[in-house]
């Protein structure tokens, strides 16, 4: 028997792919179909990020993939390194500007075109060719995209929106010529009237070139605001790359030297000092501190570390020095996979298909038979070639969506514009027709239901002593520390008067500080920290003050003892404050059917007591999770058949918000965040949570009535078209009132307002 020797499988890799050229969602399944054809090919295209996420095997070559991508009509780019993409950056055109300029040239020349031809008043001697002068770039050079767009796709037997501008605006253009250069349109004192007739014309005197013009000016503006908000699509993983520290101070042979955090390795140890950040996962070797991990972790407290405490990169020492020795550096750390994951979320996060592509790829192939039909018919059995022409000419031409170029963007320019005067920043299309889908808002805690800062909420005093001289000599010597709770305390007591001054101040290590204050005449050895720091000084709590420090753990709140001259004199109680209004926005959130879920990284106890105070049901709580729990919990939600917007502050947050449908971030939280949202609150009051869907809603609501009557007039035009009873000039007149309809019914959404 022959045997043949053993081979391993090949080893799947993977690589993301830059794509460019596409023009709509068919496109990037088209690639998508084109790649998964290739043996040992499994392929992803995302529209939206205009990416390809590509899994193959070790015997595909990857400029193969390249290779595909291009045969089908588009470009492809394999990634570079971070450096290279960096430096080309500067060199690379700026797409949007380009677009911007295309807008603007387009329009520019387009107005005078349009008043010409709908005001007879403006038509001077020979304006027809002053119209062809200025509508001829416009057509040409501002509608190449659509062209060039219309014959990639024809290349592939495919038909979309590009196709029905192209050919609508051409068939315009050409005829235009057609008539002007060998018709009677040319001819001096040539003018159109305006009136409302329906009569069979040869066509050879009339002209469409503010037809061409106009479409094209408008369908452009609609492009140019889909891709100024696509294009921040990675901003948010740079944000959060750039949440890490750039140096580190490493110890080498006993000295610090002060290098770059990309040449740590595993098992380096570094320095860092109070207020620094921590420059990469590790384990603490030398020194205890407070480590304040809220904008990683979302824990609101900081936490004691001390020797053998593990530490995440990116967290900041709040308190003493410490030595770190580095465990994980790279990729492999926790705010690196963070990044993989944030970028992951966007890549899935399925985007739904503009509603005007999905109808137009039934409408569009309806249109192009429809006009080959006509030509066809009167070219048998009507008046001749040139009134078969005109026939499917205007069919084309009531068909082009002048008004369906100004359906979304003007919705979407009122909406946003109204959105940004309430403190709403919402990014695009997509986000409104998600609002609408979603049945489940969850919301993180800290800094987003309460203020994300230690806030001092109440002061207990002992028997026969004074509340406020409890503050101020506990505030005194708090004053000189820098942990988040000393500070808290230190400022509620600097708002009561000038502090009396400390001396002799020393931080007792893991249980809190002690002093000598001097207020006026007298002078008093101060304690303020943990019981234990009492109980060492022989001043233990009162019952009444044990009392009160069990009932603020019992809620999640952290108390803080104080005791001066031999006795426990009272306690501070110290809390992430609820915001004010966090209860009123849950109320109104509940009325816009959303079901709120509280989702923090802190403790249990914390998270049923805030959940208590704003009217979350305990059975919606979820609390004690890491960042990556958050994605879990909100894709399991998904998996349940629920429709989900999470609102979110930090960097813990950050791949939440994109797993999510639909991402809400407040404006006081941080870069990363609000980037990988799809809306963005700048006030940071959670009331602006139900203002945003609402506003979404009406104004998606607002875009499908634009899109509804858009296509209304065309559809109930388009049989006298073919009927080749369609005087031009009620063609003309029947699109620009569809046009200002559309324009009227978004700018009611000017009086939209906010409940908060």
């Amino acid at each position: 028997m022959k045997t043949h020797p053993q081979t391993s499988a090949p080893t799947a890799r993977e690589v993301e792919l830059a794509i460019g050229g596409m023009t709509c969602a068919s496109c990037a399944n088209r690639i998508e179909r084109k790649l998964n054809k290739l043996d040992g090919v499994t392929a992803t295209v995302n529209y939206a990020t205009e990416k390809a996420t590509v899994t193959y095997s070790d015997d595909v070559e990857r400029s193969s993939l390249v290779t595909v991508v291009e045969q089908a009509g588009y470009t492809a780019q394999l990634p570079t390194p971070r450096g290279d993409d960096e430096a080309a950056g500067g060199e690379t055109r700026d797409p949007v500007r380009a677009l911007r300029n295309r807008v603007i040239i387009s329009a520019v020349l387009s107005i005078p075109v349009i008043a010409m031809a709908m005001i007879p008043p403006l038509q001077f001697t020979s304006w027809q060719w002053l119209s062809l002068t200025l509508a001829a770039p416009v057509i040409v050079w501002g509608g190449y995209p659509f062209h060039k767009a219309t014959w990639t796709n024809l290349k592939h037997g495919a038909a979309t929106m590009d196709t029905l501008v192209s050919m609508g605006t051409g068939a315009a253009f050409l005829w235009s010529l057609y008539a002007l250069f060998f018709g009677s349109a040319g001819m001096p004192g040539m003018t159109h009237a305006f009136e409302f007739t329906i009569a069979r014309s040869d066509g050879e005197a009339n002209i469409y070139l503010e037809v061409g013009a106009g479409v094209i000016t408008f369908i452009l503006l609609g492009r140019y605001f889909e891709a100024r908000s696509k294009r921040r699509a990675g901003d948010a993983l740079r944000a959060l790359l750039e949440l890490g520290a750039k140096n580190v101070s490493v110890l080498r042979n006993g000295h610090e030297q002060l290098v770059s955090v990309d040449s740590l390795v595993v098992g380096d140890r570094f320095v860092v000092r109070p207020g620094e950040k921590i420059a990469t996962d590790g384990t603490i070797v030398e020194g205890t501190s407070a480590v304040d991990a809220s904008m990683v972790t979302g824990e609101s407290v900081p936490v004691e570390a001390r020797p053998g405490d593990a530490v995440i990169g990116a967290t900041v020492n709040a308190g003493g020095r410490l030595v770190v020795e580095a465990t994980r550096v790279g990729s492999d750390t926790q705010l690196a996979q963070m990044a993989t994951m944030v970028e992951e979320a966007q890549n899935g996060k399925a985007q739904a298909q503009r509603l005007a592509d999905t109808i137009s790829g039934i409408f569009v192939p309806i249109v192009i038979v429809l006009a080959l039909a006509t030509f066809g018919f009167w070219a048998f059995f009507g008046d001749g070639i040139a009134a078969a022409f005109t026939a499917a000419v205007a069919v084309l031409i009531i068909a082009c969506p002048c008004a369906l170029g100004l359906a979304t963007p003007t919705a979407l320019m009122v909406g946003t514009g109204r959105g940004a005067q309430l403190g709403i920043l919402i990014k695009g299309p997509e986000v409104l027709e998600t609002s609408r889908r979603v049945d489940t808002i969850v919301l993180d805690k800290t800094g987003t239901v309460t203020s994300g800062q230690m806030t001092l909420v109440d002061v207990v005093a002992a028997d026969g002593v004074d509340e406020a001289e409890v503050l101020r000599l506990a505030g005194a010597l708090e004053d000189a520390s820098e942990h988040p709770i000393a500070r808290a305390i230190a400022t509620a007591a600097e708002r009561t008067g000038t502090l009396p001054r400390v001396e002799d101040f020393t931080n007792v290590e893991g249980l809190g500080v002690q002093g000598v204050v001097t207020d006026g005449e007298s002078s008093h050895a101060v304690l303020v920290g943990r019981p234990r720091l009492l109980a060492d000084w022989s001043q233990p709590l009162t019952p009444e003050l044990e009392s009160a420090m069990d009932a603020a753990a019992a809620s999640g709140q952290t108390a803080v003892a104080v005791g001066w001259d031999g006795a426990a004199r009272g306690i501070l109680i110290v809390a992430d404050a609820i915001k004010p209004t966090s209860a009123e926005a849950i109320a109104r959130l509940r009325s816009l059917g959303l079901t709120p879920v509280l989702l923090t990284g802190d403790n249990e106890t914390v998270a049923r007591s805030v959940a208590e105070a704003v009217g979350v049901d305990s059975e919606n709580v979820i609390a004690e999770v890491l960042p990556a729990e958050k994605v879990a919990v909100i894709t399991r939600l998904q998996g349940e058949g629920k429709r989900v917007a999470m609102v979110g502050d930090g960097v813990n947050d950050a791949a939440a918000l994109a797993q999510a449908d639909l991402g809400l971030s407040m404006g006081t939280g941080t870069d990363v965040a609000i980037e990988a949202s799809d809306i963005t609150l700048v006030r940071g009051d959670l009331r602006a949570a139900a203002d945003a869907v609402r506003l979404s809603r009406r104004t998606l609501g607002t875009i499908k009535g634009n899109l509804f009557w858009a296509f209304a007039y065309n559809v109930a035009a388009l049989p006298l078209a073919a009927a080749g009873l369609l005087n031009p000039m009620f063609a003309g007149a029947a699109m620009a009132f569809s046009s200002v309809f559309v324009v009227s019914n978004s700018l009611l959404l000017r009086r939209f307002r906010a409940l908060s």
